[in-house]
């Protein structure tokens, strides 16, 4: 069986990354890389993963 590999992401290395979460009809985590235009991503609150799994 062939191993499960990932291609190795190219990273900047001065980026600015930020997480934040924004209140409305539904909360909405928005992580963004604040020193490249148009960088982020957006997720329900209620979807994204607490910081014990990410570790």
């Amino acid at each position: 069986m062939a191993p499960d590999m990932v291609a190795e992401a190219e990273v900047e290395t001065n980026a600015e990354v930020m997480a934040s979460v924004e209140d409305g009809s539904t909360e909405t985590l928005v992580i963004a890389d604040i020193s490249c235009d148009d960088a982020y991503l957006t997720a329900p609150l209620a979807d994204a993963a607490t910081l014990p799994e990410w570790r």
